[in-house]
């Protein structure tokens, strides 16, 4: 019985000491696992914290671009504001422009890098700074180069009212001018008095005698006296129409004969022309013949014209002879 049981006992002494190693082991394979697995979650979290810082970087970096970038296109909304509603300013504004466009050029090479680094954001925000201050001088200059223009304009109307008041004023003296120059250019029509239309047989010694035969008249002495006291001294031309009892008017090359504008009667046919020297205020008598180898019987009709205006107008009548001819 007892040889029977002891190499029982050994085995089992044996299995222990197996198990035990196998539990070591075991126990080793856990705890590196587990240190693995812990340096796995840390190593994680250092790289999730590193992204974090990262990305807030990148997020702070992004916030001051766009805030720089905000500023800036208020600015240049400004100055688009200000130039747009003064084009008729620019040219008086060029030494401030080009100092202006300076400023936007070195701000624009800024903001169009990428890479602008915190450094370059804050050159931005001072150059940006500067452009608001010269903004704020060119918005100075407008107002007084507008306020100047505004003076020159008020100016300007009432130099303009001025000279239509004066054009106006001079219109009006003109046309009275012209009005008053009417009145004594007819005021100073001759007036004509004692009209007279005598038939006349002149003999070939001289001598006349006074008829109204036709067949032995052979001239018509006109006469009547005229007087004006507007009428200014020197010569003046009277026309004479002379209408024949068959109604028409005596025109001939030799008399002087031509067409005459009447200031009420249109163009007539006037037969000859008279002048005489006119002193300003006398009274003067005018007297010519009018000559011609036959004289018709029946009416003679003479008008006498001055100034475009009918100023006398008498009627002869020649008769036939008599018994016998006499």
């Amino acid at each position: 019985m007892s040889n029977t049981n002891s190499p029982s006992s050994s085995t089992q002494t044996t299995s222990r000491s197996t198990n035990s190693t196998r539990n070591v082991l075991i126990g080793l394979l856990a705890a590196g696992l587990l240190g693995t697995w812990g340096y796995v979650l840390y190593d994680k979290n250092k790289t999730q914290e590193t992204i974090q810082v990262k990305s807030a970087e990148v997020s702070n970096a992004t916030s001051a671009r766009d805030s720089v970038q905000t500023i800036y296109n208020e600015a240049l909304t400004r100055l688009d504001s200000l130039v747009g509603s003064n084009n008729t300013l620019t040219g008086q504004l060029t030494d401030r422009q080009t100092e202006i466009v300076k400023l936007k050029n070195q701000i624009n090479s800024i903001m169009r890098n990428k890479n602008a680094t915190a450094g370059d954001l804050k050159r931005a925000r001072n150059l940006i700074s500067s452009l608001n201050d010269k903004i704020s001088g060119l918005e100075a200059e407008v107002a007084r180069l507008m306020g100047e223009n505004q003076q020159l304009a008020a100016s300007n109307t009432v130099l303009t009212n001025e000279k239509q008041t004066l054009t106006t004023n001079l219109q009006t003296t003109t046309q009275q001018k012209e009005e008053l120059s009417q009145k004594v250019d007819v005021a100073s029509t001759f007036s004509a008095s004692n009209f007279t239309i005598r038939g006349v047989d002149e003999k070939g010694n001289g001598k006349e005698k006074e008829t109204d035969k036709a067949k032995k008249v052979n001239k018509l002495i006109v006469s009547f006296d005229v007087e004006n006291r507007i009428a200014q001294s020197g010569p003046a031309d009277m026309y004479v129409i002379v209408t024949a009892p068959d109604g028409q008017v005596i025109s001939n090359p030799s008399m002087g004969s031509g067409t005459l504008t009447t200031r009420n009667d249109g163009e007539k046919t006037f037969t000859t022309k008279q002048s005489i020297d006119y002193v300003q205020g006398q009274h003067q008598t005018v007297s010519f013949p009018l000559r011609q180898d036959k004289f018709q019987t029946g009416d003679y009709k003479i008008e006498v014209y001055h100034n475009g205006f009918k100023i006398a107008e008498g009627v002869r009548n020649l008769r036939k002879s008599g018994f016998l001819g006499l």
